[in-house]
């Protein structure tokens, strides 16, 4: 994977920083130190006992027990694990009890499937909600001839949601890596995205410590190496002026 090397500890990378310490204050949260606390019970374990049941189908197999995905299917929903296979062939004995196979808001993933097979969580909630306000925007675009119901620009060609055009209360988006609110942003094009520039940002600050540090090329990534969560139905992120901006994944 191509990296970027740049230093990071700008002014706008302090400003977020600020602006989502705030945030975490009026909301109760408390990131990171209290993080675990926010999250089902169990899921850290789960995620562990899944991989060890996915590690060892490989050994045997030399496959991967997942499901079907077509090649359009974003990176961060692609690879949904088969729990019905695994536990048909002896691997799990129960699933997950935050699985939506259990009734949970999660699918359980594997990504880097060609070289490191690794697990990680979907959570479904995020995944729905932005579905939902897809849909009231494609309604909306084809009532008024394609226009797309944007307000103020939060990135180039891309722009927070004006809910109050289509009629519609703007939902509360929970960040799974913060437990703070986020929001949707559209593109020009009239796609629809979760924006987690913040919690990117938010990262940046916290780990590079103002010194120069390999970046991936698409910032997605450090979200997804540092938990146990993908950025579901987000869009891509490169870093310009020493910030996060979406880009189409």
């Amino acid at each position: 994977m191509s990296r970027t090397r740049l230093r990071i500890g700008g002014r706008a990378v302090r400003s977020a920083a600020a602006a989502l310490a705030a945030l975490l204050l009026l909301t109760g949260c408390l990131y990171p130190g209290d993080e675990q606390a926010t999250r089902p019970a169990g899921i850290k374990e789960a995620v562990r006992n899944v991989q060890s049941a996915i590690d060892q189908y490989m050994e045997d197999t030399r496959m991967l027990p997942i499901k079907n995905a077509t090649r359009d299917t974003p990176l961060y929903e692609k690879f949904v694990i088969d729990f019905a296979k695994l536990k048909r062939t002896g691997y799990m004995s129960a699933l997950p009890a935050v699985s939506y196979e259990e009734g949970g808001h999660y699918y359980f993933l594997v990504i880097d499937e060609e070289t490191d097979p690794l697990v990680k969580l979907m959570d479904l909630r995020i995944a729905q909600q932005i579905n939902d306000i897809q849909s009231w925007v494609d309604g909306y675009m084809a009532a008024h001839n394609g226009e797309v119901p944007k307000g103020d620009q939060a990135y180039p060609d891309f722009y927070y949601i004006d809910y109050e055009r289509m009629n519609k209360k703007s939902p509360t988006i929970v960040s799974p890596y913060s437990n703070a609110p986020i929001q949707a942003i559209v593109h020009d094009n009239g796609t629809v995205f979760a924006d987690y520039g913040i919690d990117i940002m938010q990262t940046l600050q916290r780990e590079s410590n103002g010194s120069a540090e390999a970046l991936p090329d698409d910032l997605r990534r450090l979200l997804v190496d540092r938990y146990d969560f993908v950025p579901v139905k987000g869009p891509a992120y490169r870093l310009a002026g020493g910030e996060p901006q979406a880009v189409l994944p």
